[in-house]
């Protein structure tokens, strides 16, 4: 037999900060609200990928630790009780006799939604690999970094020439004995000030080198490593190696659902409207002339997008939800 559908004013596909705050803007117009994640955990990438690295380009907040962030999206979006299916991935979308938008999950449990707001962020993403010793992976290898305090005193060598590369350098390096960042281009991804931050630190930077192998018996004790130029690979004596290369992306399921993309984004109007009837999207998987990929950009786009569905729903409804000061 099976199972009952759930059914619910709005269904957030993405339980990442847009997702979140998705949650609240839709408890704060008194809208049922369940949020959907595959992950296992509320979060998105922060959660998953850099629970302890610091955001610092969040409104009104200088620095806020990832998992302190999301703690704090949580428990704005709490008092509103939002309905969370964690660890179920959104896999069809279909239509009810009523017109409404059924969504069914992995384990064949249908939501029923007045709207779907898709916040899945970069979709299913997964990390690049580095090419050599992924043998070490879980036994000194690792592609982020969930506790810093798990790298105090070590020998560090971290890959990449990005944002997060750069982060964690300068993140690791007051706690750790050393740290190394390779790079195998001359110029930085990453920002300016954080690039010269690095250079101006204790960490030894090493650029046009690829790690060529890794080394050690039950755990990672070598990193070699190929400067381009030099006759025999450098060898690093470390603990651990992160291999901050990135990820790749991919939207999944929602790939067969028939939206109109470009490339692997959704494309969405000024209401953050979706080809599909009844379907919004916001945040990071969003795509229009002018897109700006920012959390702030994500966290104002969630909010066109709900109260846009809260009047399709309702068109008695207003378009302003009104301000939270009116309610205290």
């Amino acid at each position: 037999m099976p199972p009952t559908p759930i059914d619910t004013d709005i269904l957030l596909v993405g339980a990442g900060p847009t997702g979140l705050y998705g949650a609240y803007c839709a408890g704060f117009r008194g809208l049922r609200t369940v949020v959907v994640d595959g992950l296992p955990q509320p979060g998105g990438q922060i959660s998953a990928l850099y629970p302890e690295k610091e955001i610092l380009d969040v409104a009104g907040l200088p620095r806020v630790r990832g998992r302190d962030f999301v703690a704090a999206l949580l428990e704005q979006a709490g008092q509103y009780g939002p309905e969370y299916l964690l660890g179920r991935q959104a896999v069809t979308l279909g239509y009810a006799s009523d017109g409404r938008a059924e969504v069914t999950l992995a384990d064949g449990q249908p939501i029923r939604a007045g709207a779907v707001i898709l916040t899945a962020g970069i979709g299913t993403f997964t990390p690049r690999k580095l090419p050599a010793g992924e043998d070490y992976l879980g036994r000194g290898l690792s592609y982020f970094v969930a506790d810093p305090d798990a790298h105090r005193g070590q020998d560090v060598l971290v890959v990449g020439g990005g944002d997060s590369a750069v982060d964690w350098t300068l993140a690791l390096e007051p706690i750790a004995r050393s740290v190394t960042l390779v790079h195998r281009r001359s110029a930085f991804r990453a920002h300016a000030a954080n690039v010269a931050a690095v250079a101006e630190s204790t960490a030894t930077v090493v650029t046009d080198a690829e790690v060529e192998a890794l080394t050690g018996g039950e755990s990672l004790r070598q990193a070699h490593v190929r400067v381009r130029g030099d006759d025999a690979p450098r060898v690093f004596e470390v603990d651990s190696v992160v291999a901050a290369l990135g990820f790749v992306s991919n939207l999944g399921p929602l790939n067969e659902w028939g939206l109109r993309l470009r490339g692997r984004s959704i494309v969405v109007d000024s209401r953050m409207r979706t080809s599909l009837d009844r379907v919004y999207a916001a945040g990071d998987v969003t795509e229009y002339e002018g897109k700006v990929r920012l959390m702030s950009v994500g966290f104002g786009e969630v909010a066109t997008a709900v109260n846009n569905a809260a009047v399709a729903l309702d068109p008695q409804l207003p378009l302003f939800p009104g301000h939270s000061t009116e309610n205290s």
